[in-house]
């Protein structure tokens, strides 16, 4: 009795790669034929949670049923016997799911069993499968068994995390923490290094490393450097060679992955910010490319006296197949409130010219159906029919983004973000402030305790003189009143206390609108690996010490894919924006971010506690 693993990998250029490569996986590991017109095959999806959460932001429902996937559920939960049908199953290789997926074919619940590991599994879990299909005379069913490697999330073209069930294990508190152990820190390392090396396997390419010196980054850069070296050294067994490799992707196109740590730059996780995706992620909960939002039923109905209704919760998708989203998400919120108000004018304008021709025909109060009906003489009212469905979806997101907005719209009111977005600016630029930092925080009508908090920790992080102990107990006294908790302000200052021996902090000036603190401190101008003339994406000459090069391949005067910035310790939509913007009209350049994990303000000062 014997099972083969099959090592997948896709040489693409472009993010678009990765749902190419689900795509493939939930085809049995077929490319899928290109204007097939017929039926797909039947069939379900198993997963867990790390699965679902890898899949759920790169395809919808109905791209998932027009793939043949009937059902898909979760793998421990409670499922029915499905004896017809074959079952694609998307999964780590724990333990855990090890142990129900034998279950699985002691029940004998579906016709065949594809096999899909999200990380490589290991040899002694394979033989438990594979003894277990034995036991169970379910060999022949076993069909297919593969590595997947695709241990990372999508989020957007150019944006990816590494986890999100077990991020608080690669959290910037996990690694910063000052009790963690050697054994826990390599359990860290390890992970975050597993989730990369699976990212370039699926981009089908060797990376050249850069990272800075003497941080958590290198950590990673020397692990991820050494498996890869690993599996280079056996030309007939490594995932970067054969056939699905484009011819010379391997020798001539690589890319640069720049890791960073996040304690390079504390302030802007901190920002309140002024763009679209961002403020959602910041005042909403927006979480995998969806948001949730909270509307009330009412109290229209309800006698006097009579306790609150429950509010509801409805969801949004958030993703690309959302023009208006991708358009704006990077823009300015009250460009995003004008241009909502002006898709609603055309909206309404369309709506009332199909509603003054059913007048002229008759049909008011008819519907589409019976119009749709009409004779070939009433081109221009079938015509304008004819636009309904686009225009019933321009309606669907027109009252999504209407709803979204509205609710970001509500924080920015009862918190004045606003201002304290144009301060935090002020701060960071080393422009005069036209109110003081203690009236800031002493004004209750303005921002949360939680807003108060890092408005201060980001004065803290920014001043390059700290203000004396007396003034800091002040502070320290205004902060308390307001409700805060003190204890970030209490790890930022024993960070800049390390980071001024280890050496200067970030500095924030001469932003004009953004700062890009974290890569102000990145590569130098004069790199053959970044675009040319990236200001704020560049090391000073005399710095490019401090960053250590790896190159797994050994290779020298070679072109590169775009740069991938990864962040060890967690980033944020703040930095993705910042970053995309920048690079935005650079022709032939192309930037991709990421991070081990991904966290909102609220989050991140959960995290910076003592």
């Amino acid at each position: 009795m014997w099972l083969v693993i099959r090592f997948q990998n896709y040489s693409k250029s472009s993010f678009l790669s990765f749902s190419v490569a689900l795509k493939r996986m939930l085809n049995f590991n077929v490319p899928p034929v290109k204007n097939s017109t017929g039926e797909p095959v039947w069939k379900v999806l198993i997963y867990d949670r790390f699965g679902q959460d890898i899949i759920s932001p790169l395809l919808s429902v109905k791209e998932l049923r027009d793939m043949g996937i009937t059902l898909h559920l979760l793998l421990h939960s409670d499922r029915d016997s499905i004896p017809d049908v074959p079952a694609i199953y998307f999964v780590m290789p724990t333990e855990e799911n090890i142990d129900r997926l034998c279950q699985d074919l002691r029940n004998q619940l579906y016709e065949y069993y594809y096999l899909n590991f999200i990380s490589a599994i290991s040899r002694s879990k394979l033989e438990d499968i594979a003894n277990a299909a034995l036991g169970a005379s379910a060999v022949a069913q076993v069909a297919k068994v593969f590595d997947q490697y695709l241990n990372f999330i999508t989020l957007e073209d150019d944006m990816f995390l590494l986890c999100n069930q077990n991020k608080e294990l690669v959290s910037y508190r996990a690694i910063n923490r000052p009790d963690i152990t050697d054994t826990e820190m390599e359990t860290v390392m390890d992970t975050i290094v597993d989730s990369l090396f699976c990212f370039f396997v699926t981009l089908g390419a060797i990376p050249i490393i850069r990272c800075s010196r003497g941080t958590a980054a290198e950590m990673v850069a020397v692990k991820l450097d050494k498996k890869l070296r690993e599996n280079l050294r056996d030309a007939r067994n490594s995932l970067f060679t054969g056939d699905t490799l484009g011819a010379g992707q391997f020798s001539f196109q690589r890319p640069l992955l720049v890791l960073v740590d996040r304690n390079i730059d504390l302030a802007t996780p901190l920002h309140h910010t002024w763009t679209y995706q961002a403020l959602v992620h910041d005042v909403l909960d927006f979480h995998l490319n969806r948001v949730v939002l909270e509307e009330s039923s009412g109290m229209e109905n309800s006698p006097a006296g009579a306790r609150p209704k429950k509010k509801n919760k409805k969801s949004y998708d958030l993703t690309a197949a959302d023009k208006f989203w991708q358009k704006h998400k990077g823009s300015p919120f009250p460009e995003v409130a004008e241009s909502v108000q002006q898709e609603l004018e055309t909206y309404r304008a369309q709506e009332d010219e199909v509603k003054r021709l059913k007048s002229i025909m008759g049909l008011e109060g008819e519907d589409e159906g019976a119009i749709s009906m009409l004779s070939d003489n009433t081109a221009k009212l079938t015509s304008a029919v004819s636009s309904l469905p686009e225009l019933l979806e321009k309606k669907r997101l027109i009252d999504l983004h209407t709803n979204v907005a509205t609710a970001v719209l509500e924080h920015i009111k009862t918190r004045k973000l606003d201002l304290y977005f144009e301060y935090e600016e002020k701060i960071m630029s080393k422009s005069t402030l036209d109110k003081s930092l203690l009236d800031m925080i002493s004004d209750p009508d303005a921002g949360t305790a939680e807003d108060k908090m890092r408005l201060f920790l980001i004065y803290y992080i920014s001043c390059v003189q700290c203000p004396s102990e007396a003034d800091l107990e002040q502070y320290k006294k205004a902060l308390t009143d307001a409700g805060c908790n003190l204890s970030p302000l209490n790890y930022i200052k024993q960070w800049k206390a390390f980071a001024k021996m280890a050496s200067a902090p970030t500095t924030y000036g001469n932003s004009a609108a953004k700062s890009l603190g974290l890569f102000s401190r990145v590569m130098n101008t004069g790199s053959q690996f970044v675009m040319e003339g990236v200001k704020n994406f560049v090391l000073k000459q005399q710095e490019t010490d401090d960053y250590r090069y790896f190159d797994p391949k050994m290779l020298r005067g070679i072109s590169v894919m775009p740069a991938i910035v990864f962040v060890v310790g967690g980033g944020n939509y703040i930095e993705y924006q910042n970053l995309m913007d920048y690079v935005k009209g650079k022709q032939g350049k192309h930037v991709l971010y990421g991070c081990s994990e991904l966290f909102n303000a609220a989050q991140f000062l959960k995290q910076v506690r003592i």
